[in-house]
Order: C-alpha cells, then sequence, then structure tokens
C-alpha cells in the first residue's frame, strides 16, 4: 500500500484504468458482456475497499475481475462445461503470481471504443456503454447525467451489450476498410458525449464537468493513436477552446452568462493556447473536416480581446464553409448570427426565413433563441419577446430556461411576459440543447469526412491572417 486516500481520489484513479483491466480480460475469454460486468464489480469493490492505494491498483483491479468472472461462471449450470475448464486453468497471463512477469501494460482503448461504438448499437447505447466500458463511469452515474432513472439505463446498456454479441463482433480494431467508418463514429460519439457535458439537455446544472472531462480524455487516447488526423486533433481542439469558456460560463447562483458578457480574464488560457496549436497545426495537412472548421471559428471566438473585437467576416467565412463540408438546419442558424454580425439583423433574419420549415428544428428551441436575439437586434422588442419566451418553453435546462425567460423580460413590451400565449402554447414540445455561443451550436450535425483539399489551403492561409504570430492572448 501507498498510503490514504480519499474517495474521489480513487475515482480519478479508476477511470483510465477501465480498458487497461477490461482489454485483456476480453481478449482472453472473448466474452465482452461478461468481462465487462466484471470490471463494473471490481471497480465498485476498489471504491469501497481502497482505504489505502495498492502498489499495483491495475493487477489488483484485474484479480478481482477475473474471480468474478470465475465466481458466475460456477453459479451457471448450463456453463458447466466452461466452468471446468476455467476452474482447472489459473488465468496465467492475466494475473500475475510471485515471481511471474505482470502482463503487458498495452493500451486497449481504441479497441474498446470501435467495439462500443459498432454499427448495430443505436447512438444513445453507443455514448452510454462508452462512458460505463472504456470511461469508467457507473451506471448510475450516467443514468444520473442524462436524467433518466437507473433502471431505464441498465436496460438501454445491456441491449448495447446484446447487440454486439448478436452481431458477432471480436475484439479488435477493425480493418483497414471499415476503419474510417468505425472512427467516424467513435469521434461523433466522442462529440455527443462532451456536448453534454457542456451544456446538459435537462436539469438545473447547465455543465456535467464530468462528462467533458471524460470526452476530453479519451479524445486524447485516440489521438495518442492516431497524431495525424487533422479530424482528431481538430476535435481535441474544439472540446479544449470551448472548454476553457466553462469557468466564466455561469455566475455563482448557476446562472447562464452568454459570451458576450463573460469576464473573459476567466477562460483558461493554457487550453485556449493547446486548442490554438492544435488547429493551426492540423489545418492545411490534409483533407480538412468540420471538426477543424469548427475549432478554427472557437479560437476566433477564444482569441478576440471582446465580442467586438471578434473578426466576424472571418467567422462568417468559416460557417461557410462548414455549410459545404457538414451542411445541416443548425450550421445554417449559427451562419445566420455571423451574417448577423457582418451585414446587420435584417439579413440574418432573411438565412432563418430558409430553414423555418426544416422538421429538424421543429421541436428544438434553438430557431426561436436566434430569431428573438436577432429581433432583438434590430429592435422589434414585441417579436424578441414573444420569441423568447417561446425558446424558453422549449427547453428542459433549466439555467437556458431562466436566461431566456430573462432576455424576455428585458425585451418585454407590455402584453408579453410569462403567462402571455406564446408562454401558454399547447403545441410547443419540450426540447433541447441550444447553444447561445456560436461554436457550440453543431450538436446534431453530421460530419461525414468530405475530402477538401483545396478548401484547407485556402482556409489555412485566412486562418493564419487572424491566429498568426500577434494572436492576443485573453
Amino acid at each position: 500500500m501507498t498510503g490514504p486516500v480519499t474517495p474521489d481520489a480513487v475515482a480519478q484513479l479508476l477511470r483510465p484504468l477501465v480498458p487497461r483491466v477490461l482489454g485483456p480480460l476480453v481478449r482472453r475469454y472473448g466474452q465482452f458482456e461478461a468481462c465487462e460486468d466484471a470490471v463494473q464489480e471490481a471497480l465498485l469493490a476498489a471504491v469501497e475497499q481502497w482505504s489505502e492505494l495498492p502498489d499495483d491498483p491495475r493487477a489488483w483491479l484485474l484479480t478481482v475481475a477475473t474471480r468474478r468472472l470465475t465466481d458466475q461462471w460456477r453459479s451457471e449450470s448450463a456453463r458447466r462445461r466452461r466452468e471446468e475448464a476455467v476452474a482447472v486453468r489459473e488465468p496465467v497471463g492475466i494475473v500475475p503470481g510471485p515471481g511471474e512477469d505482470r502482463p503487458p501494460d498495452r493500451d486497449d482503448t481504441l479497441a474498446l471504443l470501435f467495439l462500443c461504438c459498432h454499427p448495430a448499437v443505436t447512438p444513445s447505447s453507443q455514448v452510454a456503454l462508452t462512458l460505463r466500458a472504456v470511461g469508467g463511469l457507473s451506471t448510475a452515474e450516467i443514468a444520473s447525467a442524462f436524467l433518466v432513472p437507473e433502471p431505464t439505463m441498465t436496460r438501454r446498456i445491456t441491449r448495447a451489450k446484446e447487440s454486439i454479441a448478436a452481431a458477432g463482433s471480436t475484439f479488435g480494431e477493425p480493418s483497414a476498410e471499415d476503419r474510417p467508418e468505425r472512427l467516424r463514429v467513435v469521434l461523433h460519439v466522442l462529440y455527443l458525449i462532451f456536448n453534454e457535458g457542456y451544456t446538459a439537455s435537462s436539469g438545473e446544472r447547465l455543465h456535467r464537468v464530468e462528462l467533458t472531462a471524460e470526452a476530453i480524455r479519451l479524445t486524447r487516447a485516440v489521438r495518442a493513436r492516431f497524431p495525424a488526423d487533422g479530424e482528431i486533433a481538430g476535435l481535441l481542439a474544439l472540446m479544449l477552446l470551448t472548454d476553457a469558456r466553462r469557468p466564466a460560463r455561469t455566475r455563482p447562483d448557476g446562472a447562464l452568462v452568454p459570451l458576450a458578457e463573460q469576464d473573459r480574464r476567466r477562460w483558461t488560457v493554457p487550453m485556449i493556447a493547446e486548442g490554438v496549436e492544435l488547429v493551426s497545426r492540423a489545418l492545411g495537412r490534409g483533407p480538412i473536416g468540420p471538426y477543424q472548421v469548427q475549432a478554427a471559428i472557437a479560437a476566433l471566438h477564444d482569441q478576440a480581446a471582446s465580442t467586438g473585437s471578434t473578426d466576424w467576416p472571418q467567422i462568417l467565412e468559416l460557417y461557410g464553409v462548414l455549410e459545404e463540408l457538414a451542411p445541416s438546419p443548425v450550421v445554417t442558424l449559427n451562419r445566420a448570427i455571423a451574417v448577423a454580425m457582418v451585414h446587420g439583423p435584417a439579413a440574418g433574419l432573411a438565412l432563418l426565413a430558409t430553414v423555418e420549415g426544416d422538421s429538424r428544428l421543429r421541436r428544438g428551441h434553438r430557431l426561436d433563441a436566434v430569431r428573438a436575439h436577432l429581433l432583438e437586434l434590430a429592435g422589434d422588442r414585441p417579436a424578441a419577446c414573444e420569441h423568447y419566451l417561446r425558446a424558453a418553453q422549449r427547453t428542459t435546462n433549466l439555467p437556458e430556461r431562466r436566461y431566456l425567460q430573462g432576455r424576455a423580460a428585458n425585451s418585454a413590451p407590455a402584453g408579453c411576459g410569462p403567462g402571455s400565449a406564446a408562454e401558454q402554447r399547447p403545441d410547443l414540445d419540450p426540447a433541447v440543447q441550444h447553444r447561445h455561443e456560436p461554436a457550440d451550436l453543431h450538436r446534431v450535425a453530421e460530419v461525414p469526412g468530405l475530402d477538401h483539399e483545396e478548401t484547407g489551403h485556402r482556409l489555412l492561409a485566412r486562418h493564419e491572417r487572424a491566429v498568426g504570430d500577434d494572436r492576443a492572448t485573453p
């Protein structure tokens, strides 16, 4: 033992160990579901029993998880033959005995990510299974993060593991032909995890820091395997540049602070510096992708001393590139904000009108929130108030709702306010995931890896002018 340890320290230590424990078990026994359950039991035992850290935490977890597997197989009469084979075979190479060499400490993070993001598994289940099997979060923690009952999340994770087993997937990385598509899914899942952490779908908290931290950690692990991949670097840069604003994004009472009103001195400068370096190195090296473009936009926001000094013309051009790469009504909403900042709110409202009928925006509150903002800029306070209230009713994140209601109150003329016709519309279904910060509005955008090398070189030249040697530091 190395000394006393707190439960929080145990949790922080356990999470990066999960793939290093689960990987060897799956490679040896081949039963992902049983091995993953055994690892979860070992993690729970560690939290309950570790008042001091063992000399080799990974070996401790491997030992306990292996014992859980053999105990499980002994208890199942239907698996009597397997139980007999396992009972007489010590897990050599998994748990070292006295004087034996320790098992190789290989990193199975990517193989596990590929397995959890199997095409047979639904996107929501991919996220949940990734957080549990690779991120080391308990089912209760994942359920809490997504505000669903723990039994519901348990069923979701169980179905995901059953789908993987039914598909006959084996442990290991996909073939060279399948890898680009599977890697795209992995990055999208990590992107969704980060976005859920940065602005929670529902509930009383704006952020779920445990999710953003896990998304960044896992993206770093993927990048370590593919350091030359520009989109992986772009995604990591986007996460860092976005999360750097988090300290200034809420007030002490948890209220949301929009980008224009944030105290930029509270932003995390080292994260900004790392993000800018990542995206600057990635741009122009190969095919440009949506994550790189979003990171470039985030870098321009982060390096501006104020909203007024932001290079909005460059941001507008970047959104044009993003629409070429990954057309989406959510990207159009963001571009409308940039259009309004460059050409005036009337031009931004005209662009919004082109996506009014898009079914992907009908249940959400993004469209109403952006329209309200642009109407307020245009001086149409009654219409702005009406749309702020419509947006407030449609979000289930309480800090966002309170912010939108506050904007409505600030622009409210007579007859507009809580209880008005806009507030009581019965056809407005609750929805989630609006972003007030332009770089964070692409949550539902599809991100195909398109080949735009010429666009990338053009983008790099303009980006270097904006974030060159004389770059401003907040």
